[in-house]
């Protein structure tokens, strides 16, 4: 055989390897799977996201609050594997995260409003633990999802805040299906909504509006699903009016502890004493704190940046017999890590704050 020909066929058998390889990184590393890896995210300060208008009330905390995440990333066949065996990290199939017909964007918008109805829910909680009196004002209709054949989605987009249908003001669901009761199919409306920082005007022929077997119900609408309210919290005192600003963070699980930080922001004290607490948890107006998903990766999370202290909703057993186990997951996380980290179980805001109260100073 002449060393041409053993050339050429070094020459081949390299670029085939090569292309196999290819071949294979691509499978193994980009092409994405239909399942989500859970593991632990971040624990971040709120204070910097929590602003009091008259700042020369604002305490100094000796110590910090911090809200606790969860990571989710798009499983590759590698990254599977790998999660297969990982002790802290978890698998879970997409369209389990999402409703029905739902699209990425939507679920993503549908997060943002969540958080943003949180801490709506965190300062109401606050001011009434501080005994600030405050009102709410509406501040218009979110697009969250459109319906699938109407016009809407080709003016309006995810993230919309409806303000105005033609002359009047539309600050809530109802006043928007109000107007929308006076028109009839194929007339058009002109919508008045704010996108960012713009406010734009757009004219919409209005549909017809159909019933779960798909015949028309002879009312109409704008062709968008699920509108949600947006409102405003403000006090009678504008010096002790907040502003919460949180970057890309969603979801409602972080409400518990903004009106923590909220309510240490509106009293003279400081309530974290000198300590590191971190926590979860969903919060209403009243202070009741409600349950969460993926405790136990956020309390590795918490024990990454030192927490010394971990507020948990606390277990409980619906009236059907559902299982809510927050505290003991997140008690049996923390004892598999070995974390000095005390897990402290919560049913509202109010037990919060008294196991702070009856924390020694630092």
């Amino acid at each position: 055989m002449s060393s041409v020909r053993l050339r050429d066929q070094r020459k081949k058998r390299v670029v085939t390897s090569v292309l196999i390889g290819l071949i294979l990184a691509c499978i193994l590393f980009l092409i994405p799977l239909p399942y989500y890896i859970y593991k632990p995210g971040s624990a971040e300060e709120i204070k910097p996201m929590v602003v009091l208008h008259d700042k020369s009330q604002t305490t100094e905390e000796k110590g910090t609050f911090m809200l606790t995440t969860v990571r989710a990333e798009t499983a590759r066949l590698a990254t599977y594997l790998v999660a297969l065996v990982h002790p802290y990290q978890e698998l879970g199939l997409k369209e389990s995260a999402y409703q029905p017909g739902e699209s990425q964007s939507e679920y993503t918008q549908r997060q943002v409003y969540v958080m943003r109805s949180s801490q709506s829910d965190a300062i109401q909680a606050a001011y009434k633990h501080a005994q600030i009196p405050y009102h709410i004002s509406g501040d218009g209709v979110m697009v969250l999802r459109f319906v699938e054949g109407t016009l809407a989605a080709s003016v309006l987009q995810t993230g919309d805040i409806i303000t105005k249908l033609d002359d009047t003001s539309i600050s809530s669901t109802d006043e928007l299906r109000q107007h929308l009761s006076t028109k009839k199919p194929g007339d058009s409306v002109n919508i008045t909504y704010k996108r960012g920082n713009e406010t734009l005007t757009s004219e919409l022929k209005l549909s017809a509006l159909k019933d779960t077997n798909g015949k028309e119900t002879g009312q109409v609408g704008l062709g968008i699903m699920n509108p949600a309210d947006l409102q405003s919290i403000r006090p009678e005192d504008e010096s002790k009016e907040i502003e919460v600003n949180v970057g890309d963070i969603g979801g409602p699980s972080a409400g518990l502890m903004f009106s923590l930080e909220i309510y240490n922001q509106l009293v003279p004290e400081d309530i974290t004493k000198g300590y590191r607490i971190a926590g979860t948890g969903t919060i209403n107006p009243e202070g009741a704190v409600g349950a969460i998903g993926g405790i136990q990766h956020k309390i590795i999370a918490a024990d990454r940046e030192h927490a010394e202290i971990f507020f948990a909703p606390a277990d409980y057993t619906t009236e059907q017999g559902y299982k809510y186990t927050n505290y003991s997951d997140a008690a049996a996380r923390a004892k598999q890590i070995g974390t000095k980290m005390k897990i402290v179980p919560v049913h509202s805001m109010d037990e919060a704050l008294q196991y702070l109260a009856s924390l020694p100073a630092k």
